[in-house]
């Protein structure tokens, strides 16, 4: 940029379009959250919303994907629940959480199995007490995935085996809420949705300042801008646990090892095949939140590399899909392109205004209402959003208000942080 502005350049392009992108993602941030706020300001309650906000408000044309699959009520049939491990990792805490499981868990009418789909490099004394706690309990199927290197190969080797017409899907810390079951079989029994994505919860936010950060942003993730997708647009995406198929739709599926954000692929082939994947923010699990800064960058630049790995692999395939309506289109096509080159088109603000100190040169003219409209709509989506991440928090593992405040002022740092990852 220094040497744009030396040779008789200039960057009134990049002072352009930096602003709109930001316009952009406030309107959409804002919009999520307002929406959110309105339907599920008690979260907790067996709400019915009515999705495709956008298309019913416009009149515009909607695909219905949903027809393909037959409304039906009955009660609650055979269900599953794959837990996915890496034992040498995982072992410290797989045991809490199929005790916790097994403790709690709604029994349904048809009943119910638990997988646990684990690999490790060597036989582990923790299988020993696995073993018992299988006697004891004949709905636990233990599973040793051999030569599995990934969640993919463990999830994949579980469908094989499987026998609910309902299979859900956890993390090895995850502590799903009891009545999850019940709760996903009101859109797979009743609404013809072939998957159900349940809102994920942080249970150590207490641990330190990032963790409680962590949390705050889950809220905003989950509890805000996942089920805006649904309430927005009429559609949904599985992140990859506390997500709850109809089993049969789950095999055709599958999981690719070869995606570093396999839950994202599985999503995108489901759209694109013509069924249609719903978040109920009211099916709660609870995880845990990285405690130290090297897992929290590991995990958020595989989540950074997934998502342009799936964006560069699908993006054409839905402009052209005759699956998907002209807004859903729009609404993934934002969140794609967005994920792909927002942050990186974002901190370009830092090496502009360092190459315009360094040449002494003063930035393009740009009309005033411009510059500061985008700059008052970009810093107010941010604790809009947190806000209706407040409005409608979850009664399990609740933050306390002076956290959401912080998260707040934080923003801007975390953001900028995020989007240098």
């Amino acid at each position: 940029y220094y040497f744009i502005l030396k040779s008789d350049g200039d960057l009134l392009f990049l002072h352009l379009l930096i602003p709109v992108l930001y316009f952009v993602t406030s309107i959409v941030v804002i919009g999520e959250a307002v929406s959110t706020a309105l339907t599920y300001r008690k979260s907790r309650n067996a709400v019915n919303p009515k999705f495709g906000i956008v298309q019913r408000f416009l009149r515009a044309p909607r695909v219905n994907a949903r027809a393909a699959l037959p409304a039906v009520r009955s009660p609650l049939p055979k269900c599953s629940l794959i837990v996915a491990a890496y034992l040498p990792n995982e072992q410290h805490i797989i045991l809490n959480t199929l005790e916790y499981i097994l403790a709690t868990m709604h029994r349904p009418e048809g009943g119910f199995e638990l997988i646990l789909a684990y690999n490790r490099p060597e036989r582990l004394s923790v299988e020993d007490r696995l073993e018992r706690m299988a006697e004891q309990h004949p709905e636990l199927v233990l599973l040793c995935v051999e030569d599995s290197r990934s969640k993919a190969q463990n999830v994949n080797a579980a469908l094989e085996i499987v026998t609910g017409e309902v299979t859900g899907i956890l993390d090895a810390d995850h502590h799903p809420s009891p009545d999850c079951f019940e709760r996903a079989w009101r859109w797979l029994g009743n609404y013809c949705y072939t998957a159900v994505q349940g809102r994920n919860v942080i249970r150590n936010h207490e641990v330190n300042f990032m963790t409680r950060m962590i949390g705050v942003e889950f809220e905003c993730i989950y509890g805000v801008s996942h089920p805006a997708k649904s309430l927005l647009v009429d559609t949904g995406v599985f992140c990859g646990s506390n997500g709850y198929w109809r089993t049969s739709t789950l095999k055709q599926v599958g999981f690719s090892t070869r995606m570093l954000t396999e839950d994202i692929d599985a999503s995108f082939r489901t759209l694109l095949s013509g069924h249609n994947i719903v978040h109920d923010p009211t099916i709660i699990t609870t995880e845990l939140a990285p405690v130290d800064l090297r897992s929290f960058w590991s995990q958020r630049k595989r989540w950074a590399q997934g998502w342009l790995e799936v964006t560069l692999k699908y993006q054409l395939s839905i402009v052209r899909t005759k699956r998907l309506d002209g807004w859903q289109k729009f609404y993934w096509t934002l969140l794609l392109v967005y994920s792909a080159g927002f942050h990186f088109l974002a901190l370009q603000t830092f090496p502009i205004s360092l190459s315009l100190m360094m040449s002494g040169m003063a930035a393009p003219e740009v009309a005033s209402e411009y510059i500061w409209t985008m700059t008052i709509l970009t810093f107010a989506s941010g604790p809009m959003q947190t806000l209706a991440a407040w409005i409608v928090r979850n009664d399990v593992e609740s933050q306390p208000a002076k956290d959401f405040l912080i998260y707040c002022a934080f923003i801007p740092f975390y953001c900028i942080f995020k989007s240098v990852i």
